[in-house]
């Protein structure tokens, strides 16, 4: 099969060589238009005048259209309907869309765009989380509330206790190709768009409903993306409504692309968070009781908070059994950019809380951080679970759990990270290791090193249920060869890759055989965005569904002319094998056309078994979950901060991987980008609501020389209990977590300073480590 083949990325010539198509390489018609934006310069406040003249009067300008030009304002919202393409009266950000320049070039544009005279009556912004608790300011009437059992008597009545506070920073998705949009006007008022995005079905709906008509005269294109992280979910409809009414306005193909500091400024990004806890445990670290209190930052319009809340509040247990839990969660609104959907989507902000709740436990007791998370872990999975052979964990280290369940009341039926957990601390000599930090500590007074060992428990599915389903569109030519389209968007993951060799392994024939093109909403309806890990679950299975379908009608055909059973047509290596006779493919798909037998089919699935009720917190809204772990070392200069990763050690359950290769990329880049978020993406605004980092010069994103010095990715070899696709599993979102090992990595250098607990916050950044180096040595 081609499943399972370590096969190089289908772009990736490409890719290198600057082949690759995106959106602003698109050649377009004579005459394309250029848009652009005028921002706000103001954070909040109302307005009284916007006097237009100078920028319609700017060289190059075509025509612009201002908050009055629009009647009904369109919508740009995922969600709530409450994303105006452009402010009309309030201002609710720095960097809201006020007017829309259409010129004859880019740089027209951009230019024009700062010419308007506005005049706005300032008012006070709500920019901080406590800002917005002062105010009252919510997306909700009153906090989300989560509980079991009594976690209030649990801690009390516990021997030991901690409590704190963490700060946890958002993050720019600094995608390497910005936010891009192409508008075609077609006869008849049809409309098509080239975009850059995860969601080509929620485009082709916005698209369609600033314009007035029906979806089916909306054709949304998306061939690749050159990054997205989650920021090309909802972010991108802007561009693409804005393209598509000037393009109705004018008659003429119009294009808009941001300038990376707009895109910066404009864009939203991962939520910041604050979480408060408060944990009861054991002489051992067995925790009797925790409770958490969530404060998301969402900015001034919902987008996807509610849901990134929701899934921070479900991945507020990681791999650990909470036996009285009380978690509860603020959305909070305020003046700045809307936050949005980015990769882990809430979870990693969720298990920061609780990774940080087992590291203040073993801080406490004295105790080794990994004894106590182990301690901890939910129930290991009855039965085989696959994987290298482990030494038996100890008694102890297994809970007392009959059935062991979420907070949320999912049971945990495969918990595979004690075998995990093992294999890596053995593999990776954790033990030894730790040791030799602690001797290193004891005689460097200045450079200190830290290790830790972190696990992630990461539920795959979206969480609103309607969305988990796929299509899928297979053709095969007389001539044999394949043409594939499904729901799912190539972004850099290699889904098209993947999804390549499940159509070829169904037809028995080679990788090269089967062509996928553009993502194409008048090919494949009603798409669900590319994101939550889904990519290759859904599509993939409805691709496979597809497939059979028509290898069912040829096997059933060449049974026919062969007077054979169709359980003896097999196929294979390009042939097609019936009974003792051999054909190839191409010749079986040639008999079969000849023959009026369809070898066209779509494909739909749907995840089974999901039932979630987000109100009251409880439910099944997860098919299965994605495991992994990761040992991190550290060494960090008391006197500035600076601090390099010296190894780092993964092991990450993939399931029966459909391409190792592009696997193990996947959580290569996925550790590095959340050891980035935790340790030196510092988004920065000031008093007025101004992003200051709003460029490669001022924010910084891991670069070559931050990823670790030695670093091992393993697989473990073990298949998805649940019937996914080849029995793999999703591989995009958990490995982000992965980098959480990082920042307890840093949190252990810091206790070798002093005696205190150091709870440095999120981005660790030199100035916040030498920080807490002050507080543990007072």
């Amino acid at each position: 099969m081609s499943v399972r083949k370590p096969l190089p990325h289908d772009a990736a010539p490409l890719h290198v060589t600057g082949a690759a198509r995106y959106v602003d390489d698109i050649p377009t018609p004579a005459g394309t238009l250029h848009l652009a934006f005028g921002l706000s310069p103001v954070a909040h406040g109302e307005i009284s005048a916007l006097d237009l003249a100078a920028v319609r009067a700017a060289p190059g300008v075509v025509a612009v259209i201002g908050p009055d030009d629009l009647d009904p304002m369109p919508d740009c919202s995922p969600s709530a309907h409450d994303e105006p393409l452009l402010a009309r009266g309030t201002v609710s950000y720095h960097g809201q869309p006020l007017f829309l320049v259409i010129a004859n070039s880019h740089l027209a544009a951009r230019k024009a765009a700062r010419l308007a005279d506005l005049r706005c009556a300032e008012a006070p912004a709500i920019l901080t989380i406590d800002d917005a608790l002062a105010a009252n300011s919510r997306f909700e009437d009153g906090p989300r509330i989560w509980t079991r059992g009594d976690p209030a008597a649990a801690i009390a009545a516990a021997p030991h206790r901690v409590e704190g506070v963490i700060e946890i920073g958002g993050q720019e998705h600094f995608y390497l190709e910005g936010q891009a949009a192409l508008a075609l006007p077609q006869e008849g008022g049809d409309m098509v768009i080239h975009a850059s995005s995860q969601h080509p079905s929620e485009v082709q709906h916005k698209v369609a409903d600033a314009l007035g008509v029906p979806m089916h005269a909306v054709r949304v294109e998306v061939r690749r993306m050159g990054g997205a992280f989650g920021g090309k979910e909802s972010q991108g409809n802007a561009l693409a409504i804005a393209c598509a009414l000037a393009a109705r306005a004018t008659g003429r193909p119009c294009k808009m692309r941001y300038d990376r500091d707009d895109d910066m400024v404009i864009t939203g990004k991962r939520h910041d968070f604050r979480i408060a806890y408060c944990a009861g445990f054991d002489g051992d670290g067995r925790l009797a009781g925790v409770t958490f209190t969530q404060y998301a930052r969402c900015g001034w319009s919902q987008d996807l908070s509610l849901p990134v809340a929701d899934r921070a509040m479900l991945h507020a247990d990681n791999a650990y059994f909470l036996p009285a839990v009380r978690i509860e969660s603020h959305r909070l609104r305020t003046h700045t950019a809307s936050a949005t959907a980015f990769r882990g989507f809430g979870g990693p902000q969720g298990m920061v809380g609780i990774e940080r709740v087992m590291d203040h436990i073993a801080h406490s007791l004295g105790r080794d951080p990994l004894a106590v998370r182990r301690l901890n872990y939910y129930a290991a999975a009855s039965g085989p679970a696959g994987g290298p052979s482990a030494p038996p964990s100890p008694p102890e280290d297994i809970s007392n759990q009959k059935k062991p369940t979420t907070p949320y009341g999912m049971e945990v039926t495969d918990f595979i990270l004690h075998e995990m957990t093992d294999v890596l601390a053995e593999r990776a000599g954790y033990a030894a290791r730790r040791a030799a930090v602690a001797a290193w500590n004891a005689e460097n007074p200045v450079l200190k090193r830290g290790i830790a060992l972190t696990p992630v428990k990461f539920g795959i599915s979206f969480t609103l249920s309607h969305l988990n389903q796929a299509g899928a569109l297979v053709h095969v030519y007389q001539d044999g060869s394949i043409h594939l389209n499904h729901g799912g968007t190539e972004m850099g993951q290699g889904l098209f890759q993947k999804l390549a060799q499940v159509a070829a392994s169904a037809f028995g024939v080679e990788v090269g055989e089967v062509r996928i093109t553009a993502t194409d909403t008048a090919k494949v309806p009603n798409t669900s965005a590319t994101a939550a890990s889904s990519g290759s679950d859904l599509n993939g299975m409805a691709v496979k569904i597809a497939c059979d379908t028509i290898r069912d009608r040829i096997a059933a055909h060449l049974a026919e002319t062969h007077q054979t059973d169709p359980r003896r047509v097999h196929f294979a290596a390009g042939k097609v094998f019936v009974g003792e006779e051999e054909m190839t493919f191409a010749q079986a798909a040639q008999s079969t056309y000849e023959a009026r037998v369809s070898l066209s089919a779509t494909g739909f699935y749907r995840t089974p078994g999901l039932s979630w009720d987000r109100i009251a917190g409880q439910g099944r809204p997860f098919f299965y979950f994605a495991y992994g772990a990761a040992l991190s070392e550290v060494v960090l200069d008391t006197l500035t901060g600076e601090n390099r990763i010296l190894r780092t050690d993964i092991l990450h359950d993939a399931g029966a991987s459909l391409n190792p290769a592009l696997d193990i990329g996947q959580i290569e880049g996925g550790f590095v980008q959340g050891a980035g978020w935790l340790t030196m993406e510092e988004l920065v605004w000031d008093a007025a609501g101004r992003l200051r980092t709003h460029a490669p010069s001022t924010y910084k994103i891991p670069a070559v020389g931050d990823r670790p010095g030695v670093f091992n990715v393993t697989l473990w070899d073990g298949a998805n209990t649940q019937e996914t696709i080849y029995r793999s599993k999703a591989v995009g979102e958990p490995p982000f977590m992965l980098g959480i090992s990082v920042l307890m990595a840093l949190s252990d250098a810091v206790a070798a300073c002093g005696p205190g607990y150091p709870a440095p916050d999120g981005p660790a950044t030199p100035e916040r480590l030498l920080a807490a180096i002050q507080r543990v040595r007072e």
